[in-house]
């Protein structure tokens, strides 16, 4: 049998984290929560699982997410790590899929079909379903990677990935709002990778972007049958891309 360390970074995740610390029962060995000094119940919720799930809590102040999750594999007792986000559950027939690979001694990689729910509609279209991510893998062969935002999880020797059955319920956005603040915070990242790697934005690019954007959504990943929630979804989606190339364009003026 393989063990396993669960990592979680976290940031003000009260309302999530109890709940993706619970799924994990069973599973892994050990939890280790690395926190960019959250303000809200993070914490005291952590360590009151501290003893009972082998929970260890550390702080560090927010870099990036490829730094800080590698520095936070980094912590980790057990070589196998079950990257997992506050956000996001493991379901039980996902649970049954791990504890039988880790019964038989885990070998390559793993990846999970993330399953989401949008202010609490599950999303089975949009270009959002199926997700399917690596989150279970050898630390000694795998890196995080990404200077900006969409942190990539690099191998240093190719490996056999195994898609496991069930789902990680991923616990997105309660609110419109809340979709609308967290899309344009990676648009603003997304800007500035851009405009590093040399990329130019035109006037028309922001809406002709937000058009494509929504048709593929909405129309061409079926969106539609999502009902109203998919519909927000591409809209807000599309004025995030509006938002995105006019930020490119504002730092194109500033070279």
């Amino acid at each position: 049998m393989t063990p396993i360390t669960a990592v979680i970074i976290t940031f003000n995740e009260e309302r999530n984290i109890l709940r993706c610390i619970e799924s994990l029962r069973g599973i892994a060995d050990e939890i280790i929560v690395l926190d960019s000094f959250s303000t809200d119940k993070t914490q005291e919720i952590c360590e009151s699982l501290a003893q009972e799930m082998n929970l260890r809590f550390y702080k560090k102040e927010w870099i990036g997410y490829s730094h800080n999750k590698n520095y936070l594999n980094s912590l980790a007792t057990h070589d196998y790590l079950f990257s997992i986000d506050a956000d996001e559950a493991v379901d039980e027939t996902l649970r049954a899929a791990i504890l039988r690979e880790k019964t038989k001694g885990l070998c390559g990689t793993y990846s999970v079909n993330r399953l989401t729910n949008y202010c609490g509609k599950w999303i089975k279209h949009s270009g959002w379903y199926p997700d399917i991510k690596i989150r279970i893998f050898a630390r000694s062969n795998a890196e995080w990677s990404g200077e900006y935002v969409h942190e990539t999880l690099e191998f240093k020797q190719k490996t056999e990935d195994k898609l496991l059955e069930g789902h990680l319920f991923h616990y997105s956005y309660y609110s419109f709002a809340e979709h609308r603040a967290r899309a344009d915070k990676y648009s603003a990242l997304t800007a500035i990778k851009m405009n590093a790697n040399g990329k130019k934005a035109s006037f028309l690019k922001p809406y002709l972007s937000a058009l494509v954007r929504f048709l593929s959504m909405y129309l061409f990943s079926a969106g539609f049958l999502d009902g109203k929630m998919g519909y927000k979804i591409a809209v807000i989606s599309a004025q995030s891309n509006v938002f995105k190339y006019q930020e490119l364009r504002k730092l194109n003026k500033l070279k």
